[in-house]
């Protein structure tokens, strides 16, 4: 059931200075100026046939019958890019500082069953996009290799599936549609429906190349908003660049976690720098599928080096992004608070997907183990008790169908996603009993998971011809996925963790054979569900 957690005993937002432990007030920008502020971009509805469009979306929301502007809730929603839940204080963290965050966990809810769906590509941003956008499963995205459904009669699948998209839905109700983001791997047909929209990669440390300029065009928005009068609800999507690498942060900021900005890998790891995982391993033991991705190999300060100092070291860099990303919300909360929106804003914080760093012998998100499977979720706004948490059990591509519900939007009948308010009001734990994974990016059929009832199948079909592996895990006792390797001297002295006996791969364990039977049936099941064309090696069909 949802419940309070005693890990949100945080600092107050009000009545202390600000310092760099706590979410500020209000810091002002070095590159935003109060007033005669101008957009670097702005896009309205173009490639998607407005006014035509337009006119048929304006319609519709007429026909579901709107509440008066003033009746709608705001919506901020920020998405982070690359960012593992276990790197947040709200989920345990006790390195990384993010008050601006720790308050929004305070004074709302988090989820810890969070996920994406998965990638057809190395690129895992895309489709992870796409279905946040669109609230549409994996497989059915029209960017997807193989088109099912309706998709497959349609001339222009991408257009089509816009015109059902969160933006799409949002506009038709009367909201005002504001997007920053990053420029790349991102689903161009619903970001052009935007009211207003400022896309750019920006992962400099100075603050005109770095997370400010995204923060600067959601607070210039808000002014200008302001300014004009418009009594219009919002849709602001407030997308970060970061801490996707390459990490660069200021100084000062890799200083306090022991970091340096490199292209090569550190000779040594500095004493501030942060722990490594406990999941840490120094090389994956076994296959995974994509061994020659970006990630694993071309990182800047990382290559394909695994060793402790470097993956400490890549870690405070993700820290100090982090921390940099936390100041900028921090600086867009309070100017929602100073205009008295802030109470009428429903404020959503998660990331497109997790990231490795180490963890296992990894370092990019292609993969299925719960670092980079997960996101983080975190959602404050009226009706949300504060303070609370619950599993959810909950995909990205649920969050367009929930913003609906939340706003008294008509959801779009494509949308595949549950919405989570039930779980956000504290009325149910969960939407769902069954989390279905995928990475096939690289060999194909590629990986793929389920996870119920606390416990989690994977399964890789990654070598042609032969058999693949299959991994079982208990994650009530085992959340890391710790694996026989973790067991290791040198692993145990390197994290100074030592694990429990059953803290292993149990998919070979014969006390186990039951349970993996049942998940194994509840994989496949998940698979025909979803329209998966692969079958894995040991399935019906293949």
């Amino acid at each position: 059931m949802i419940r309070r957690d005693p890990m949100l005993r945080l600092r107050p937002w009000v009545g202390r200075p600000a310092t760099d432990r706590d979410c500020p007030q209000d810091i002002a920008s070095p590159t935003l100026p109060r007033a005669g502020l101008q957009a670097s971009y702005v896009g309205a509805w173009p490639a998607v046939g407005w006014p035509a469009l337009g006119w048929a979306l304006l319609a519709w929301g007429a026909a579901v019958g709107w509440a008066t502007a003033r009746e709608r809730p705001h919506v901020l929603l920020v998405v982070v890019d690359d960012l593992a839940p276990d790197s947040l204080a709200a989920y345990g963290n006790a390195v990384c500082r993010t008050p601006c965050l720790d308050r929004i966990a305070r004074e709302g809810i988090r989820l810890d069953d969070a996920h994406h769906m998965g990638s057809w590509s190395g690129a895992v941003c895309l489709p992870s996009r796409t279905m946040l956008m669109t609230g549409r499963t994996l497989w059915r995205l029209p960017n997807a290799p193989r088109r099912h459904g309706q998709l497959e009669a349609v001339e222009n699948p991408a257009a089509f599936v816009a015109r059902s998209s969160l933006p799409a839905a949002f506009r038709a109700a009367g909201y005002d549609a504001f997007l920053t983001c990053k420029a790349s791997n991102t689903f161009e047909p619903a970001n052009a429906l935007f009211t207003t929209r400022h896309e750019a990669d920006k992962r400099g440390a100075d603050p005109a190349d770095g997370s400010a300029w995204h923060a600067d065009r959601a607070v210039e928005f808000l002014r200008a908003r302001a300014e004009s009068g418009d009594p219009d609800p919002f849709l602001l999507f407030l997308g970060f660049s970061h801490p996707h690498d390459p990490r660069h942060a200021s100084a000062a900021r890799l200083a306090r976690y022991g970091a340096v900005d490199a292209a090569q890998p550190p000779p040594a790891a500095h004493p501030a720098a942060p722990p490594l995982p406990v999941n840490y391993l120094p090389f994956h033991p076994f296959p995974h599928g994509h061994p020659d991705v970006r990630d694993e190999v071309q990182v800047e300060g990382v290559l394909a080096d695994r060793s402790p100092a470097t993956v400490r070291n890549e870690i405070g860099r993700e820290y100090a992004c982090m921390e940099e990303i936390d100041r900028q919300i921090g600086r867009v909360l309070a100017e929602l608070e100073s205009m008295g929106l802030l109470d009428a804003t429903y404020v959503l914080f998660t990331s497109d997907h997790g990231i490795a760093l180490g963890r296992h012998g990894l370092m990019g998100k292609q993969n299925l183990y719960e670092h980079s499977w997960r996101v983080p979720l975190l959602v404050r706004g009226p009706g949300i008790r504060p303070g609370s948490s619950a599993s959810g059990y909950a995909y990205l591509l649920d969050l367009a169908p929930t913003l609906c519900e939340l706003a008294g939007v008509a959801a779009p009948p494509e949308m595949e996603g549950i919405s989570l308010a039930p779980v956000l009001r504290g009325e149910s734990p969960r939407v769902r009993d069954v989390l279905y994974g995928v990475y096939c990016g690289g060999a194909k059929p590629g990986v793929r998971s389920v996870k119920s009832d606390g416990w989690k199948l994977i399964k890789y079909d990654v070598r042609e011809g032969r058999p693949g592996t299959t991994q079982l895990f208990d994650l009530r006792t085992n959340p890391q996925e710790l694996l026989r390797e973790h067991h290791d001297p040198a692993v145990v002295a390197a994290t100074g963790n030592r694990p429990a006996a059953e803290q292993r791969n149990l998919a070979d364990d014969p006390r186990h054979a039951a349970r993996r039977r049942v998940l194994e049936g509840a994989l496949l099941a998940e698979q025909i569900r979803h329209d998966d064309p692969y079958r894995l090696w040991d399935q019906p069909g293949r």
